[in-house]
């Protein structure tokens, strides 16, 4: 996949990259490798998961290489019910430079208890 790449109907060799939304937790690689199947050849499921509790966040994504039959996929796949959930689907939009945006960290520091030491309240 090339970042900041976007596909158009007709293209084919390219990799198309969709995003997959509102899934249950319950929503395996498999399941949506198979839905996607459907509307042609799946080149990799990645459904997005919780570092430290395993779970998955509720999105994934698909790649398909024909973009033709990734747009297929979008338009069929789109509301369709996946183990309880209505999915969203579409075309996945590249990550912004520099990848996540992010508010600014902590500046400042020292010691704010207005002098005189720290009071043990407890």
């Amino acid at each position: 996949m090339i970042p900041g790449r976007t596909f158009f109907a007709g293209e084919e060799g390219n990799i198309m990259n969709i995003y997959v939304g509102s899934l249950s937790r319950d929503v395996k690689d498999d399941d949506l490798r198979t839905l996607f199947q459907e509307f042609g050849q799946v080149e990799t499921v990645t459904i997005i998961k919780d570092n430290f509790s395993g779970q998955s966040k509720g999105f994934g994504f698909i790649e398909m290489p024909n973009s033709e039959e990734a747009l297929k996929a979008i338009e069929g796949a789109n509301g369709k019910e996946l183990k309880g959930m209505a999915i969203m689907v579409n075309e996945a939009r590249p990550r912004p430079e520099g990848g996540r945006g992010g508010g600014g960290g902590r500046s400042g520091g020292g010691n704010r208890s207005g002098g005189g030491g720290s009071r043990n309240r407890y």
